[in-house]
């Protein structure tokens, strides 16, 4: 069982922006994304017209400018946003912790685990109706019954997508009696219009079974809620097993803990770098691709 949501879903589109303002951290910080790691958290809340994005940074006014947030969040969310920024200097004594050495930024406890063929199969249709229709959309895969919910789609789109997209697919996973069903309240528009959207209360789509405490986006690298997130992720799929971990703020260090026994103790140096060569290689360097598709992608 497992609920997806495209990247035009409210919620997502919050995380998306929570993900270009890191992005613009990290590009207005010494080194950019190979060498700098800025120190950022951001918070969206948006609906009805309005977009209400917290900022805490270790950076000043000229490396994380106003109006480019402001560029970015109606790039995203649309133009006929009203913007309400709050940008403020991360804690002193947080801002000290990361002095002299790469440590963890944050406290937590962390999983992985490798993704199911129900999660791969659902997020493949997702994807492949999302070209065509890059609107609000969640979806549910229970065993062998979907439930698709796509805004601002007729029922002859609908039939035009089963036909030539969704039953070759399903029929490739051979299972017998497939069920499905489009839009139980009719056909709907969806969007921030409609609803409200605020930053990591998609995780479920994000994550699968791996969700626990920490959210994953809107944060920079430092933080474990990003970083040892995607490297459990990652270590899942290579294992074949679940893998797990807890940190505290302050740690240099971080060990895993694998379903099938083996530990494995990782500097938090290595595991951000991990991180980054995962956002670069996976999600076009950018942590606004990140948040689109999380890391069942």
């Amino acid at each position: 069982m497992f609920e997806k949501v495209n990247p035009s879903h409210p919620d997502k589109v919050a995380d998306r922006i929570a993900g270009a303002i890191v992005d613009l951290a990290y590009a207005g910080s010494a080194g950019g994304f190979v060498a700098g790691m800025p120190k950022v958290a951001v918070e969206v809340l948006l609906g009805h017209g309005l977009c209400t994005c917290i900022i805490e940074t270790s950076l000043g006014r000229k490396e994380l400018p106003q109006a480019e947030i402001e560029h970015a969040v109606r790039r995203i969310g649309g133009d006929s946003l009203d913007v309400r920024l709050l940008i403020t200097e991360q804690d002193r004594h947080l801002a000290e912790n990361q002095q002299g050495a790469v440590r963890c930024g944050d406290n937590g406890i962390f999983k992985g685990c490798a993704m199911t063929s129900e999660q791969k199969l659902l997020t493949a249709i997702v994807k492949s109706l999302y070209e065509s229709k890059p609107h609000d959309g969640k979806f549910i895969i229970d065993g062998a019954w979907l439930t698709l919910c796509q805004s601002n789609m007729a029922d002859c789109e609908i039939e035009d997508f089963r036909s030539r997209t969704l039953i070759p697919m399903l029929n490739g996973h051979r299972k017998d009696n497939w069920g499905e069903r489009w839009n139980p309240l009719g056909y709907w528009t969806g969007g921030t219009g409609v609803d409200c959207g605020a930053t990591n209360r998609k995780l479920g789509s994000d994550m699968g079974d791996a969700v626990t405490g920490g959210g994953l986006h809107g944060k920079d690298l430092s933080k474990a809620d990003v970083s040892v997130n995607i490297v459990c992720h990652m270590k899942a799929q290579t294992a074949g097993c679940n893998v797990e971990a807890c940190c505290a703020i302050g740690d240099e260090a971080v060990t895993l803990r694998y379903g099938d026994g083996r530990t494995e103790t990782m500097p938090f140096a290595d595991i951000v770098e991990q991180a980054r060569l995962y956002i670069l290689t996976q999600c076009d360097g950018s942590f606004e691709h990140l948040a689109e598709w999380g890391l069942i992608r």
